[in-house]
């Protein structure tokens, strides 16, 4: 708690500063480091939304061609677009959701080429059973160098490194995005959960992930976000943290699931130690998860997200996807809080696609 205050006490006298840092890949291209710069500057004009699969899907249509249920309701894009890998690793054409990669290539580079930012994540399956994500099968020990399954898990990052740097403009310049791997750490849903390994493990994991995509495969258009899911205090969220020559942005996931009070407490509990954290360490602050499946309360957005959000500086919040029509976190037209999400849109505090340009 010490550590915290003083942490808070440095930022607000300004003596604390962390604008004179750069992405953890030394290697990184130029569009990498002008996307680390500009996640850096938007936060001194407010937090940007993001919204998972935006562009995909929503509420009642897939796959409509510049289509978006936020766009729909607002007039207006997300700023962030979440996208996730899960069963590239396999070689599948779909990823979990359904979208095939080819469709996510040509949504990356349409996130890219109008001025937004892309953020990614792996639902990978489990290297050493082959079950999915949230087999929680011991195996992290089997993936690190020598273990039983670490010839798949290389290959598996093989194929992710490929599409990385597919990523790409018409003109070739590669597109630069936020990669999240091994997300909600602290929670133990995951094969790589709090326990299912050990935090030397994770931390081995994490390094050893980063050092192959850099190293051997040459990737160098991302920067590397560490996500994790409860903490009570700065110890706790740090516990597995790979170093900062790993990471670029420093977040957690927290869904509103039970009461409305609870949810805000936690939520500004969690945000003022992540933003001692960030400032600690250099790096960039954002809340990578969050949201409220069907958003049953009209003023959600006002009343409840964003008065947690107004005294903190975030690169950007995400809510999850528009998967059904049970399950959302987004409105669509004719959905309780359409109102009201135009209101938190029109705010000063929150930054849109059109707001970047």
């Amino acid at each position: 708690m010490m550590r915290l205050l003083i942490v808070l006490f440095l930022l607000l006298s300004g003596t604390l500063s962390a604008q004179n840092s750069g992405p953890a890949d030394m290697q990184a291209t130029a569009e990498t480091q002008q996307l680390y710069g500009r996640l850096r500057s938007l936060m001194q004009r407010g937090v940007m939304f993001g919204h998972q699969d935006d562009m995909a899907y929503g509420v009642g249509w897939k796959y409509e061609h510049d289509r978006s249920d936020v766009k729909d309701v607002c007039g207006d894009w997300p700023a962030v677009f979440g996208w996730d890998l899960g069963h590239l690793e396999t070689g599948k054409p779909a990823n979990l959701d359904g979208v095939p990669f080819d469709s996510l290539r040509s949504y990356i580079r349409t996130v890219y080429e109008r001025g937004g930012v892309n953020s990614i994540s792996w639902h990978s399956n489990n290297p050493a059973s082959g079950g999915s994500a949230w087999d929680t099968s011991l195996a992290v020990t089997a993936i690190l160098p020598g273990g039983s399954s670490y010839a798949v898990y290389v290959a598996w990052l093989d194929r992710l490194a490929d599409f990385m740097l597919s990523l790409k403009t018409a003109e070739g310049i590669s597109i630069p995005v936020i990669f999240r791997p091994f997300h909600e750490h602290t929670g133990s849903w995951f094969w790589w959960g709090q326990r299912q390994c050990s935090t030397t493990e994770f931390r081995t994991l994490w390094q050893f992930t980063v050092n192959y995509l850099t190293t051997v495969k040459q990737v160098h258009n991302l920067l590397y976000a560490y996500s994790a899911a409860d903490f009570d205090d700065d110890g706790q969220y740090m516990e597995r943290y790979p170093g900062d020559a790993f990471v670029d942005v420093i977040g957690f996931d927290l869904y509103h699931s039970g009461g409305t009070e609870e949810y805000q407490r936690l939520l500004r509990k969690r945000l003022q130690i992540l933003e001692a954290v960030a400032a600690i360490n250099h790096k960039i602050p954002a809340l990578t998860e969050t949201g409220q499946e069907r958003v049953p309360a009209a003023n959600w957005w006002t009343q409840t997200l964003l008065p947690a959000l107004r005294p903190f500086q975030l690169s950007y919040v995400l809510v999850w996807r528009n998967g059904r029509p049970d399950h959302y976190y987004a409105p669509y037209p004719g959905q309780v809080s359409e109102s009201d999400f135009k209101k938190f849109r029109a705010d000063e505090r929150t930054l849109f696609l059109q707001d970047l340009k």
